[in-house]
């Protein structure tokens, strides 16, 4: 736990004092230098800081965080109105649950409700979710104009698994699937292994605001629970929507 709280000091020296090098950091926290350039080197592989392009030896944080930053704040009122169904629902299946918001041509991680599985899925907070390989993803995708859909099919869909769906018919017609039943499903298709079910959250204008998954691995989560899950997704999906501005 000491090593996770001096690795947070660090980004948020780094993020107060930009550019700043490792003496510096390592002066103002009254931490050695050893130990924060473990930090910094361990936030630079996490995508969290990178070395200064203009400042050799100084540090800055990354877009990354800038744009979680972001994410987060908008996503505030959501997550606070979403947390109670969402808590209930991760209670209820066991798996984990994510809720995500959109952020140009993807979906940003802003919280996550871990399952007590020793075995599970997880996603870090910021982590960006691309929308033809996530549930989330899909869910939001589905919810677009079909001339929006167009734009974002005519981009590349980078394979991410075997299981990766990225041939712009055979995401159309899981668009339509998705449309027909309310909610999206992912076997293994963002990474090996995990399966999920997620549906989108509309504010009252009609609006996507988010959307969520009930995420696990794919030999838990099994086809047979996806029709359980989902509507147990959609029943969350409406308490959550009726209390959203």
């Amino acid at each position: 736990m000491n090593s996770v709280l001096t690795a947070l000091r660090v980004f948020e020296e780094v993020a107060t004092t930009q550019p700043v090098g490792l003496s510096e950091l390592s002066k103002r926290l009254d931490v050695p230098k050893s130990t924060v350039q473990r930090c910094l080197r361990t936030l630079a592989e996490a995508g969290w800081l990178r070395p200064s392009t203009a400042n050799t030896g100084q540090w800055v944080i990354t877009g990354r965080a800038f744009s979680l930053g972001s994410a987060m704040s908008s996503g505030d009122d959501l997550r606070e109105v979403a947390l109670p169904e969402l808590n209930r629902l991760q209670a209820e299946t066991g798996e984990t649950v994510h809720l995500a918001v959109p952020d140009g041509n993807e979906l940003v991680l802003i919280e996550r409700l871990d399952s007590p599985h020793q075995l599970r899925a997880f996603l870090a907070l910021g982590t960006r979710l691309p929308l033809h390989a996530a549930s989330t993803g899909k869910a939001y995708l589905a919810s677009l104009p079909d001339e929006r859909i167009e734009d974002f099919l005519a981009t590349e869909l980078p394979s991410l698994t075997e299981r990766t769906v990225t041939e712009p018919a055979a995401l159309r017609e899981e668009i339509a699937e998705i449309r027909a039943r309310g909610y999206a499903v992912t076997e293994q298709g963002l990474h090996d292994g995990i399966a999920a079910v997620a549906v989108a959250l509309r504010g009252r204008g009609g609006t996507v605001r988010g959307c969520f998954s009930i995420s696990g691995p794919a030999s838990r989560l099994t086809p047979d629970l996806f029709a359980d899950y989902g509507a147990k997704a959609l029943a969350a999906r409406d308490a959550i929507e009726r209390r959203l501005p």
